[in-house]
């Protein structure tokens, strides 16, 4: 009960920072869009519009953020019963849509320009503007990018990055103002088409991430590493491995994974086992571990150790091979049971078929259990 009330602060809390961020983003972009857009209507520049029409969408992306936090916060229920987390990935996908589609009405806005050219006069206030606007954008792309990073928030870290580089994309703006006015050069729908490019690669960039957590990715490694030394930390556990990380949204990640353990240990030690593994995982990291299987490992036979040697030898041979790991050879039943990483570039039937072939030929009295496991953590 304490553990489940813990979860539900963090997340009303995370829940809170998310909306609070994004309404600040809101009203700053808004703000923003219509200083530039009546700037640009007043100087007759294209790329001043379309930087006004960037901030819009920006806006139009913090209400899409928390709407997406909102739901994603939303209880675990029967028909649910992992909770909605993967709504906001949905929202993050909505919001490099909207950015995309901005990107994209931007470069035919600019390119018409190119093609009818009008000239734009710039005053002294609407210089003044643009300048204030990088600043502003600066100081808010950094602010949100910190939040996002604090409370995981793939969103507002991408809300974060875009507003840090719409400043960049002010400032060509405002150096090609400067240009006009010195030299008489207009920059301007060149400018126009460059920005759009910039966003047009944003958005995509963020369609990929966000498509990539939705399909599901192979799990950070360095998470991965943490979670087997924090498992093999236990004294009796010899080895872990198989281990599957999977996710339900930000902050709610779960996982699968084998453990190797001596073949002397009666069931009730190693359930004891498993449970102070799933506890200490939780409690340092956040990952719930779903399952835990075991892997029998052979401690009064000196004829299987040697044969798990011989055998590791013969099946690491081949580069497409991995690791091996779950070895357990019954001298008396004749039998012999393991598991073989296989890269994804190998054919697996074939793979299958040339162990089975050279560790027969080894040990033709045994019956053999091989089973290939994908190559899905590091």
């Amino acid at each position: 009960m304490g553990e489940n009330s813990e979860l539900s602060a963090i997340a009303a809390e995370r829940e809170k920072t998310i909306v609070r961020t994004s309404v600040i983003g809101i009203a700053a972009n808004v703000l923003l869009a219509g200083f530039k857009a009546f700037v640009g209507l007043l100087s007759n520049s294209i790329a001043v519009i379309l930087d006004a029409v960037n901030n819009l969408s920006d806006a139009l992306s913090s209400v899409v953020t928390i709407i997406g936090a909102k739901l994603g916060a939303k209880q675990p229920d029967k028909k649910h019963p992992l909770g909605y987390g993967r709504i906001e990935y949905l929202s993050s996908t909505i919001v490099a849509a909207i950015v995309l589609y901005a990107g994209i009405t931007a470069l035919v806005e600019s390119i018409k320009k190119i093609i009818h050219p009008e000239a734009a006069d710039y005053s002294a206030v609407s210089l003044i503007i643009i300048a204030v606007a990088i600043g502003v954008k600066l100081i808010l792309g950094a602010y949100v990018k910190k939040q996002g990073k604090k409370v995981n928030s793939g969103a507002l870290v991408a809300s974060g990055s875009d507003a840090s580089f719409d400043a960049i994309l002010s400032a060509s703006v405002l150096a090609s103002a400067i240009i006009f006015l010195i030299w008489g050069i207009s920059l301007e729908a060149y400018v126009g088409v460059v920005i759009a490019a910039f966003i047009i690669k944003a958005g995509i960039e963020m369609m990929i991430e966000t498509l990539n957590d939705i399909i599901g990715q192979r799990g950070d490694g360095e998470t991965s590493k943490e979670l087997k030394q924090i498992i093999c930390e236990e004294e009796a556990v010899l080895g872990a491995y198989d281990m599957i990380l999977f996710n339900y949204g930000p902050n709610k990640n779960y996982g699968s994974v084998h453990i190797e353990l001596p073949d002397n240990l009666t069931v009730d030690m190693v359930d004891q086992i498993t449970r102070r593994i799933q506890l200490n995982v939780y409690q340092k990291t956040g990952v719930i571990l779903t399952g835990i299987g075991v892997y029998s490992f052979n401690t009064s036979d000196d004829e299987a150790a040697r044969m798990r040697n011989k055998i590791q030898d013969t099946v690491l041979s081949h580069a497409w091979a991995l690791q091996m790991h779950g070895f357990y050879a019954d001298i008396e039943k004749k039998t012999i049971r393991f598991d073989v990483v296989v890269s994804f570039d190998a054919d697996r039937s074939e793979a299958l078929a040339i162990m089975t072939e050279e560790i027969q030929a080894l040990y033709p009295d045994y019956a053999l259990q091989i089973i290939l496991d994908a190559d899905v953590s590091d």
